[in-house]
């Protein structure tokens, strides 16, 4: 279940997984291995900054593309 209390310029971890095209496993992955950071929220419903999860997009999609 999504917050519907999610401040401006964050997203839940289901958002980010769809953002990334991942599951909620691999989210928890991407914070474990240091390449996501939580921004807020709480320890069962985390929020990810807006602009990391893009920049962290961009460079997976640069990643690829190579």
């Amino acid at each position: 279940m999504e917050s519907q209390m999610i401040r401006p310029g964050h997203l839940t971890a289901h958002q980010t997984a769809r953002m990334l095209g991942i599951g909620l496993d691999g989210v928890r992955k991407l914070v474990q291995r240091g390449q996501l950071q939580r921004s807020g929220g709480s320890p069962r419903q985390p929020w990810y900054a807006v602009r990391d999860v893009a920049a962290l997009a961009a460079h997976r999609a640069e990643r690829n593309a190579a």
